[in-house]
């Protein structure tokens, strides 16, 4: 009798993990697809944050602080805003489209301000953690593959080349 390299019930957990994982990774890519498509509308207003003294005062407590505490300070925003999101959703669904959205675009640019500026603050301690370590990474690695895959840089370099031209002619 031949003995099978992989045991029969490790085999079976394989597809199931690659699976999970090809999901994982295409949550990721419509994640980073959403950030780059809205970063150009919110990454003035975070630059502008992130330079005032009261953040940087901000980023410097959160990064004194325990890998666990700043992963709670991470879901903090989550567990407060996500809920919003949803409650957007639903005032735009029952045809309070101004209000919804609305509430819906506060609630992405408070999420993507304080989420964001915690994250690079922390993100060092962070990779201290193993699994969150290799989330990081694989949102990385996700991140790469898809801009190199859809030429991100080449099409933001011609959509500012664009604009460039737009605002001359406009002048």
């Amino acid at each position: 009798m031949t003995r099978s390299p992989v045991p029969p019930a490790r085999a079976r957990r394989w597809p199931l993990r690659a699976g999970l994982l090809f999901l994982l990774r295409l949550l990721l890519a419509i994640i980073i697809l959403a950030d780059e498509l809205f970063r150009p509308f919110y990454r003035p207003l975070i630059d502008r944050l992130a330079a005032l003294r009261l953040m940087r005062a901000f980023e410097r407590w959160v990064g004194a602080r325990s890998p666990f505490t700043i992963l709670v300070l991470l879901a903090i925003p989550y567990l407060t805003v996500e809920p919003f999101k949803f409650i957007a959703l639903i005032w735009i669904a029952d045809g309070a489209v101004r209000t919804g959205t609305l509430a819906l675009v506060l609630a992405y640019l408070i999420s993507f301000v304080v989420v964001e500026r915690i994250f690079t603050a922390g993100r060092p301690k962070l990779m201290t953690i193993a699994w969150m370590a290799w989330l990081i990474e694989t949102a990385t690695a996700v991140q790469r593959q898809l801009f190199a895959w859809l030429r991100i840089d080449l099409i933001k370099q011609e959509t500012l080349r664009q604009l460039r031209r737009l605002r001359a002619s406009l002048r």
